[in-house]
This record gives structure tokens, C-alpha cells and sequence, in this order.
């Protein structure tokens, strides 16, 4: 089972999955859902998250805080 998580950005409020299961601190990489398209976050050196191959259509900052989303749920 995906865990389907929410995310209020810009005022407006996000669904997206996390597809990755098992993430733990040595997780580097994780694969979410978000409106019928799949993204990578890596975990870069500063200890953020980044997209992988991101657009400017894709929202960059968007995923950037669903990254800090799921870093603060996970405790990561």
C-alpha cells in the first residue's frame, strides 16, 4: 500500500504518493506521485531534497517542499 500524504503550498492544497517503501536515514532516493506524474527526489549534500530532471513546468518548489514534507515525516 502507497501512503497517499497532503501538502498545503501557495495556498493551495496538494495529494501526492509516496511510492517508495522502507525509507529510512539511508534512504537517498524516493519516488512519489503527484498529479499522474512520477518524480524523483535525491538527497543532495546540504541535506535537502531535489528533483531529479526537474522542468520549470514541473514545479520545482513544489517538489523541493514536498522533499522537506516527507524529510520531516519520515524524521529523516
Amino acid at each position: 500500500m502507497n501512503l497517499q500524504m497532503r501538502i498545503t503550498f501557495d495556498e493551495k492544497d496538494y495529494t501526492y504518493i509516496v511510492l517508495t517503501k522502507g525509507i529510512t536515514r539511508e534512504t537517498n532516493t524516493i519516488r512519489i506521485n503527484l498529479k499522474d506524474m512520477e518524480y524523483q527526489l535525491a538527497y543532495n549534500s546540504k541535506g535537502d531534497w531535489d528533483v531529479v530532471d526537474a522542468t520549470v513546468n514541473d514545479h520545482p518548489e513544489l517538489l523541493k517542499a514536498i522533499g522537506r514534507n516527507i524529510k520531516l515525516r519520515y524524521r529523516l
